[in-house]
């Protein structure tokens, strides 16, 4: 299937669906709105799978990782090596999103997808091959447009995979020493924000070091001159190969009809690429966290989302994406399990109540 015929196919949520449920959840042995934004997500989730009483099976987290040309600038404090290290450390089991992932139950989808060192052959380990690291985007396009369309074809095909063994939950994960530098040049691109509100501090960078990563980002954008409205255009121009595939996740999920669950930041920038190429997917999205990088207010704002939780987290990896997922299924499971008050034998407010009179 091509990409084209990917964007043509995904449709957007179930309004019959998310009706019926909103009338369940005001039917439900609970003060209306009591679960408060629970209540919402159950109805958006209503929409997604086309019930008004979901039921979600697995769940699993796609981390993709690549390298950036761009940290030939010195935009991180933190060697290329660093991004081949840490995949080798998903696969161990030993990174914080392999302990959120155990604990939570959620399956995780390792990929390489354009790691400059060279990585071991391994079983659980996903090789692209779409090339060893982007370009320097100061100094011309990170990729190139075949290159980006690869990246979110593999995406799509990862997201199929999934729900395919039984994941009803897709959470988006990255890895890549430099990526908040393109991040935030994918994120001003498509919000037509300057690069001083979508660039963070990433690693740790001082008020210099973060001057300095501004102005990189900038230098980017004047060189390649990015088409805000193409979204492929943007990632082949600023973007990661590990941003295009969780791109590519984005549209597999939505078209697979299945809950996609974002990260932070780098998903975020992912999103802004998948909902240019095709705006049905925001109704199949959850924001699981509001990252600490300051771009991400930005792209949450663009696409009108509403993160579930604020720890002050900047980690990736799908870190905040699996810590929401505990939130995702239980909103699911009361609006599907819960008994209405006629099931339940159970007294409704009555019609004082109703037009908010007192006795």
């Amino acid at each position: 299937m091509t990409l084209d015929e990917v964007i043509e196919r995904i449709t957007p949520a179930d309004e019959k669906a998310e009706r019926a449920a909103r009338l369940r959840q005001d039917s439900l042995t609970k003060p209306p709105g009591s679960l408060g934004r629970l209540e919402a997500l159950s109805i958006q989730l209503a929409g997604i799978f086309r019930t008004d009483r979901p039921a979600l099976r697995g769940k699993a987290t796609i981390v993709a990782a690549a390298d950036h040309g761009v940290v030939a600038q010195g935009v991180t404090s933190y060697p290329r090596e660093v991004t081949a290290q840490m995949v080798l450390n998903f696969l161990a089991g030993g990174a914080a999103i392999s302990v959120l992932a155990r604990n939570a139950g959620v399956e995780l989808v390792i990929v390489d997808a354009g790691v400059a060192s060279p990585l071991p052959d391994h079983p659980d380990q996903h090789v692209l091959g779409i090339g060893r690291g982007t370009a320097d985007m100061t100094l011309g396009p990170a990729m190139t447009r075949d290159q980006a369309e690869a990246c979110v074809n593999a995406g799509v095909l990862l997201a199929q995979e999934a729900a395919e063994n039984g994941a009803d939950l897709i959470g988006t994960g990255d890895m890549g020493i430099g990526n908040t530098t393109a991040s935030s040049a994918i994120v001003a691109a498509l919000t037509r924000r300057p690069p001083n509100e979508t660039t963070g501090r990433g690693t740790g960078r001082n008020d210099t070091e973060l001057a300095h990563k501004t102005a990189v980002v900038q230098r980017a954008l004047e060189v390649n001159r990015p088409d805000s409205c193409d979204g492929l255009d943007v990632l082949a121009k600023v973007g990661g190969f590990e941003i295009g595939v969780l791109a590519g996740v984005i549209l597999g999920g939505a078209l697979e009809r299945r809950a996609v669950v974002l990260d932070g930041f780098i998903s975020g920038a992912a999103a802004l690429i998948a909902h240019s190429l095709c705006p049905y997917v925001k109704d199949y999205l959850v924001a699981s966290h509001l990252s600490a990088e300051r771009g991400h207010h930005a792209v949450l704002s663009h696409l009108g989302l509403a993160p579930l939780l604020d720890l002050e987290m900047r980690l990736g990896e799908g870190t905040g994406a699996v810590l929401a997922m505990n939130l995702v299924g239980p909103a699911a499971a009361c609006l599907s399990e819960m008994a209405t008050f006629d099931e339940a034998g159970v007294s409704d407010k009555g019609p004082d109540d109703a037009v908010g009179l007192t006795k």
